[in-house]
């Protein structure tokens, strides 16, 4: 199978299937032949490889007869472990829900991919029930940043397979979930593009919850173009509708409240390099506080935070019982913080809420986004954090610090890659929308990605 790489784009990989000058088959055998000889065995929890041919051939079939069903027909797709496909059990993660009776079903996403053509070809680690944003896994191991080469380092998380499948060449793309960062993490750690939708874009039958009021979903993949093709069919489209942008006269605005606090010099270097680029190419940039940011941390503070409340509430059960041994500890006593959540705290989060997300629309021109570094650090060694509890947590909350401000204002994100920091490892440029801004965004994202990138 010379030839035969997956580690090139959807809209590369889809111009050789379209043409004849690829197999569905050929490439699934490459990317599973290419994962089963990886030296990191961390990064998927189960393959669907049965399934994964199955589907190529159909695929192949269709192709040769002229019935292609799109664009994204014969693309190999990898699934968070969060995603239910028929017949395979979601794990969450966890070794809790390792023997649970196999999904009836594919989640609402997955079968909206396979109606599209894509071959699911496997379900990726995770952070336990994706309740960290470091991507460190002591049931399933730990999967290793492939951009790193002194030490191993964290591929961030939650979705951490995800990002590492497709950083590594695995896959072309996976589908992530985000709660607080889960999908922009680990695309900014791994050097790869990470869109997490306006939650609610995408259905979520089928998905293991963390926090229902945050929970947002998205692919994982190596160009904004990519994604664009990926958030069309998630929603059932034949073909995306996202118009281009001129980047001239383009208003972009970068907050200069909590998300540069203690951010590494690397990390902001790389940034403020981009940020010239966009200039140079005739964005209009703008730099101010927003209050707003540090009050949602104040409201966490003396309420308790809103993700540790719902997923308390989800897993109370778990930590009543015996489970809660079998689970990762860091897992367990960051969700038992939210038994300290009472009520009456639920409900101010919740109103408080409401208020910023609607004084953060108020605050900007309905055509301008947010741009600032999706973690302020490049990804730390994996040793120091599972050696130091305290440490650990330090470094989650900071992981999650930039990106959480988003799920909690109920945005859209789109993290790029904007260069290296420490380590030459990679550094994430992100940038934002309000509520149901999507299609704005990956307007915008597209046209400005060789910028940001540096590849123009």
């Amino acid at each position: 199978m010379d030839g035969v790489d997956a580690n090139k784009s959807v809209a590369g990989l889809s111009v050789m299937l379209q043409s004849g000058a690829l197999d569905p088959v050929d490439l699934v055998k490459a990317s599973l032949e290419k994962i089963a000889g990886y030296q990191d065995q961390a990064i998927f929890t189960e393959l669907l490889d049965e399934r994964a041919l199955s589907d190529a051939t159909l695929s192949s079939q269709r192709l040769r007869s002229g019935r292609s069903l799109g664009l994204l027909d014969g693309i190999p797709v990898a699934w968070k472990d969060l995603f239910d496909t028929k017949g395979a059990v979601t794990t969450a993660g966890s070794a809790v829900l390792a023997d649970a009776a196999p999904a009836a079903a594919d989640a609402a996403v997955a079968a909206a991919l396979a109606g599209a053509g894509m071959v699911s070809i496997g379900r990726t680690n995770l952070s336990e029930f994706a309740f960290s944003g470091l991507g460190i896994n002591p049931h399933y191991g730990t999967a290793h940043n492939p951009a790193s080469l002194d030490v191993p380092r964290i591929p961030g998380g939650s979705s951490a397979g995800s990002g590492v499948a497709v950083a590594a060449g695995l896959v072309p793309v996976a589908i992530g979930t985000d709660t607080g960062g889960s999908i922009r993490i680990p695309a900014a750690f791994n050097g790869i593009v990470g869109y997490k939708a306006t939650r609610g874009r995408y259905s979520m039958r089928g998905v293991f919850p963390l926090a229902k009021s945050l929970d947002s979903l998205g692919p994982l993949c190596r160009t904004v173009q990519d994604a664009i093709w990926i958030d069309a069919a998630m929603r059932g489209r034949i073909a995306p509708d996202i118009a281009r942008t001129d980047l001239s006269g383009l208003t972009l605005v970068i907050p200069e409240t909590i998300v540069f606090d203690d951010a590494e010099p690397g990390v902001v270097a790389a940034f403020e390099a981009a940020v010239s680029r966009l200039e140079r190419a005739g964005a209009r940039l703008r730099r101010r506080t927003f209050p707003i940011f540090a009050e949602i941390f104040e409201i966490g503070a003396r309420h308790g935070a809103l993700v540790t409340a719902e997923a308390f509430a989800l897993h109370k059960g778990r930590l009543e019982g015996p489970e809660a041994e079998r689970m990762d500890q860091r897992v367990v006593a960051r969700t038992r913080l939210g038994e300290k959540i009472t009520l009456a705290d639920y409900i101010a989060i919740i109103d408080a809420r409401q208020r910023l997300i609607a004084a953060f629309a108020d605050s900007l021109e309905p055509d301008e986004l947010l741009i600032h570094p999706t973690v302020p650090h490049v990804a730390p060694p994996i040793a120091p954090l599972l050696a130091d509890d305290d440490l650990f947590f330090k470094i989650n909350g900071r992981t999650l610090r930039n990106t959480s401000i988003g799920n909690f204002l109920d945005g859209c994100g789109v993290s790029i890659p904007c260069g290296t920091g420490e380590a030459g490892m990679p550094v994430g440029f992100l940038l934002s929308g309000q509520k149901n801004q999507d299609e704005a965004l990956l307007s915008v994202a597209r046209s400005a990605e060789a910028v940001i990138r540096g590849d123009a």
